[in-house]
C-alpha cells in the first residue's frame, strides 16, 4: 500500500500482515483510492481538499485520511475501535510524519457522541460491507455535530447504500466489488432536495 498522490506520493505504508479478520480490515486498494481522489478533486463539484478538516470513520489503516493530508487537507480525525487498526494507523501516521495534524479516536463509529472540536468538511466512510454500519455511523456523526454544513461525504460499500434524507447524492460509481457514493450535506439555509 502506497500514497498515490500529493506531497507524500510514493510513501509505502505499513504492511497489513495477517490483519484482523474479526475487525474486517479491508484496505482500499491503491487503484480504487486513486479513483476516489480523482473523483473528489477533478469532478464537477470542485476540489474539497485544501485546508479541510477530514473525518475518517472505520479508518482501518488510515490510508484514505493520510492520502487526504498528502493532497492538502489541514487536519485528520481517524475513528476506529479495532486494536489492529489503531496500531496500523499509528504506524502509518509515524511513517507519513503527520501525527501533528491527526487525531486517532478509539471508538465505535456508530456511537460517536457529541463532536469534539470543529466539525469536518470531508467525511470518509468505509464500514465493513453489507452490515448497515455505514448508515448508523453517518447518522451518529450527523446527530453529534461532527459534519459541517456543505461537507462532502465519500462512502465505500459493496452495494449502493441507503442514503440519508439530509444529504444530496452527487455521484455513484462501481470499482469491481466496491460502490463509491459521493454525497454533500447542503450549506446552511439550503434544502437537501435542491439541486
Amino acid at each position: 500500500m502506497r500514497i498515490v498522490g500529493g506531497s507524500l506520493r510514493g510513501l509505502k505504508l505499513a504492511a497489513l500482515g495477517a490483519g484482523d479478520p474479526a475487525a474486517h480490515l479491508r484496505p482500499t486498494t491503491d487503484r480504487v483510492r486513486e479513483s476516489i481522489f480523482n473523483l473528489l478533486m477533478n469532478g464537477r463539484h470542485g476540489n474539497p481538499l485544501p485546508g479541510t478538516r477530514v473525518l475518517d470513520l472505520f479508518a482501518g489503516t488510515g490510508a484514505l485520511g493520510i492520502e487526504a493530508l498528502s493532497r492538502g487537507a489541514a487536519h485528520l480525525t481517524l475513528v476506529d475501535d479495532g486494536r489492529a487498526a489503531q496500531s496500523l494507523i499509528r504506524q502509518n501516521l509515524r511513517l507519513a510524519r503527520c501525527a501533528d495534524r491527526a487525531r486517532l479516536i478509539g471508538r465505535d463509529a456508530t456511537r460517536l457522541g457529541g463532536a469534539e472540536g470543529a466539525p469536518h468538511d470531508l467525511i470518509f466512510l468505509d464500514p465493513p460491507y453489507a452490515q448497515g454500519l455505514g448508515e448508523a455511523a453517518l447518522a451518529s456523526a450527523h446527530q453529534g455535530g461532527w459534519i459541517a454544513p456543505g461537507a462532502t461525504i465519500l462512502w465505500e460499500e459493496s452495494r449502493p447504500p441507503r442514503l440519508p434524507g439530509w444529504a444530496r447524492l452527487l455521484d455513484q460509481r462501481s470499482y469491481g466489488g466496491t460502490v463509491v457514493t459521493l454525497l454533500r450535506l447542503p450549506p446552511v439555509g439550503e434544502d437537501s432536495t435542491e439541486v
